[in-house]
């Protein structure tokens, strides 16, 4: 069955078309193709030739930019030819030096190997060495001296680096010859990981410049609404973007499907997706189904086979789940089965969302918007890889965003790619890698003020008043016991608790993450297991659990208090004054409730010490005006706690973050703003991140659809599609939906 008479069945069964809320037809387009550049090396330009390969228009950019000598990020659609555009280059680099070395940096273990294999085979056909390596944690010690030696192309990751570059002087050969930095992939690195990353390339560029390099940067990148500025601020350097492809795409169909809609019976999200993607296999179509999480993988993965087998149990078994966790000789077979045609049906986490050569699919099905845009395309373009025709179905959740995108169609394919954001003055991250990078060299300010800007001195009176550093004559250097390297997380903040089942590790958490999932008494779920949290050990940050089904699951209450430690900016709105300033926030944990099918069974006390960060805040602090807003017979707390949900739900929708990256807490007389209505959205990490600093600058278009989601809602009173928060301390009391609708229509200035 083709893909049109795929959607044609849908349509006309009614058992699916009700629940069809939009499809949107795109059109494909024919490649832009251009010369092969002169300055790539005559070998190569023979094996295009003899492979008969033409070059696409962005391929071509790329290649004659990194030729001039300009740092680039190519930000392309997935499947447009973004390796070749940097492994070219590379070759024509090592044809003027023959002991030139590049380093390529991956997100992904899974996606290292497969660029690797793909370096191989250019190599092979091209007769030009790029002498390729993988230096990561599965590297076996024995082989690493060599690879040190020898390799042009070294591939790795973000955390392996972190452990390199304190033994740069095992390195120094290689980062001498250094010319070539690729970070693949590169919209990955972003909020705490992304900020992290961003101080990490500058120890590497500090090191490189030590040892007399200054490589060039390739960036490739899914496409961002900031590229240059995203760029600027993860690398420090001024980026030439090429973000429009030549590469072909065949038709598309998209389908916003709803499983919601009114007039149609509700139905589980997961056993849609199940029941389509093996609509899908039974159609002969090939496809691929994203999930959010690991466990969900397994069970649609098992619920499609199941729906499969009652029909057609001999195309059961060509269907499988694809997740972190399983070995990477089975993660490898899934990825040629599929590539083979072996494997219709696939049910992955995002981890395939990655470049990884999987061939060309006929389908995907993505359960639940994945969070961003950027991975919204990212996803469906897994499909129609070969400019074949293509079809994309997103099955929405009962959650604020999906909706509101099921009722806005034309909003949801006219919205533009997110901003990513980047904060390399976060005061913590910052402290940490500077802490490194005086493991590495002695830290002297006057000259690395360049890599890690203006307030290092400060940063370093405070690392010497810690005692992990020392001035000398040579500048700062490290003091402490263990290795700085071990010290810093790249993805965490705040220190890291393990979860313990017989003394075997199964999971690491943050401490809040600890406090809302794992404190005592908590249920928690692990790859579809469940485990019983019996104590703390707070001397070695260890949780202790049980394997054990209680039949009923927790969730935990608490409390959030703001302190206001400083003013950074404010303007005035119509419903008052916005700010922009740090706080200090803190949370208490005081008790959890049992339920069972999300009905309170019990509630038991808890006794945590509450956790205190400082951080970056955005608040309203209302006038008489903005709370005339809300007529006298409405609750106004419940007002301001639907509008602080409601808020935090959409900033996804505008900036590149998870509503779980914020935090909020709204009060109808705030002792911190004497007295008055405030409404709290702050970042959920020591130090800040960007994310309220990118709110107040859009505040009155975060109202706006935040104001037009909720008022769009079917539900009288609240839902978790409009004001009910699934990370809500209070169990979501009060809300007040009329009045919420209220407030932010005023604060938005559309009434």
């Amino acid at each position: 069955m083709s893909v049109s008479a795929f959607l044609e069945f849908l349509l006309e069964n009614r058992r699916y078309s009700g629940y069809i809320a939009h499809i949107q037809r795109i059109p494909g387009k024919e490649a832009v193709l251009s010369p092969a550049p002169e300055v790539l090396p005559g070998r190569v330009q023979e094996w295009l030739k003899r492979e008969g390969i033409s070059l696409y228009s962005h391929q071509t950019l790329a290649i004659e930019a990194i030729a001039a000598g300009e740092d680039v990020m190519l930000c392309t659609p997935t499947a447009s030819g973004k390796t070749l555009s940097f492994l070219l280059p590379f070759l024509t680099l090592r044809q003027k030096e023959r002991d030139a070395t590049a380093l390529a940096m991956y997100p992904a273990k899974a996606l290292t190997r497969d660029q690797y294999k793909t370096m191989q085979e250019l190599e092979k056909a091209t007769g030009m060495p790029i002498d390729p390596a993988i230096y990561d944690g599965d590297t076996p010690s024995h082989d690493r001296p060599l690879i040190r030696e020898r390799a042009g192309l070294i591939l790795t990751n973000p955390y392996e680096m972190h452990q390199i570059l304190p033994w740069h002087r095992q390195w120094s050969s290689f980062f001498t010859r250094l010319r070539y930095v690729i970070l693949d992939e590169a919209h990955q690195y972003r909020g705490v990981y992304g900020s992290s990353m961003s101080l990490l390339i500058r120890r590497l560029l500090r090191i490189c410049t030590h040892y007399g390099s200054s490589p060039q940067f390739f960036l490739s990148s899914a496409t961002l609404a900031n590229p240059a500025v995203f760029a600027s601020q993860l690398t420090g350097r001024e980026m030439t973007i090429i973000d429009t492809s030549g590469a072909p795409t065949g038709e598309r169909f998209f389908i916003l499907y709803n499983p919601y809609q009114e007039m149609a019976q509700p139905r589980s999200v997961y056993s849609e997706s199940a029941e389509l993607l093996s609509l899908l296999v039974q159609a002969g179509l090939q496809a691929l189904c994203f999930t959010g999480s690991r466990r969900m993988t397994e069970l649609v993965s098992l619920w499609a086979k199941k729906s499969l087998a009652r029909s057609f149990p001999e195309k059961a078994t060509a269907i499988a789940a694809y997740r972190a966790g399983y070995l990477p000789k089975e993660r490898q077979e899934l990825e040629q089965n599929l590539k083979a045609g072996i494997i219709r049906g696939l049910v992955s986490t995002n981890a395939l969302e990655l470049g990884i050569d999987i061939g060309s699919l006929d389908a995907v099905v993505m359960t639940g918007y994945p969070g961003t845009m950027m991975s919204v395309w990212q996803q469906a373009g897994r499909a129609g890889r070969s400019a074949s025709d293509a079809l994309a179905i997103l099955i929405a959740m009962q959650n604020p965003l999906d909706q509101f995108f099921m009722r806005h169609p034309k909003e949801f394919f006219a919205r533009p790619h997110e901003h990513a954001i980047i904060d390399t003055k976060n005061p913590y991250i910052l402290s940490g890698q500077l802490l490194c990078a005086a493991s590495e060299l002695p830290v002297r300010p006057e000259i690395d003020i360049r890599w890690f800007g203006n307030g290092i001195t400060d940063h370093l009176d405070a690392l010497i008043g810690s005692g992990l550093i020392a001035q000398t004559p040579r500048g700062y250097v490290y003091t402490g016991r263990k290795r700085a390297s071990e010290l810093v997380s790249l993805s965490q903040i705040s220190e890291v608790w393990t979860v313990e089942v017989r003394n075997r590790v199964i999971e690491t958490l943050d401490i809040r993450q600890a406090c809302r999932e794992a404190h005592p008494g908590a249920v928690l779920i692990h790859q579809g297991e469940q485990y019983l949290v019996s104590s703390w050990d707070y001397e070695r940050h260890r949780i202790l659990a049980v394997q054990e089904d209680p039949g009923y699951y927790t969730k935990v209450n608490y409390q959030t208090g703001i302190e206001i430690r400083e003013r950074l900016m404010s303007r005035e709105i119509r419903s008052g004054t916005l700010c922009l300033g740090r706080v200090m926030v803190s949370e208490f944990y005081h008790g959890y409730r049992r339920l069972i099918d999300e009905k309170t069974i019990s509630t038991e006390p808890l006794s945590l010490e509450p956790i205190t960060f400082e951080t970056i805040s955005v608040w309203t602090e209302f006038s008489f005006e903005g709370m005339s807003a809300v007529s006298p017979d409405r609750d106004m707390g419940g007002s301001l706690h639907g509008a602080e949900h409601a808020l935090i739900a959409m900033m996804p929708y505008h900036v590149l973050c998870d509503r779980w990256d914020l935090g909020g807490l709204s009060s109808p007389a705030s002792a911190e703003v004497r007295g008055k209505p405030v409404i709290f959205i702050y970042d959920g990490y020591e130090g800040g991140i960007g994310l309220a600093e990118r709110a107040y600058h859009i505040y009155e278009d975060l109202c706006a659809s935040a104001g037009t989601m909720v008022a769009e809602c079917r539900c009288k009173d609240g839902c978790p599609a409009c004001i009910y928060s699934p990370k809500c301390g209070n169990d979501n009391q009060p809300l007040d939906k009329k009045g919420c609708i209220a407030l932010l229509m005023h604060l938005a200035g559309m009434t």
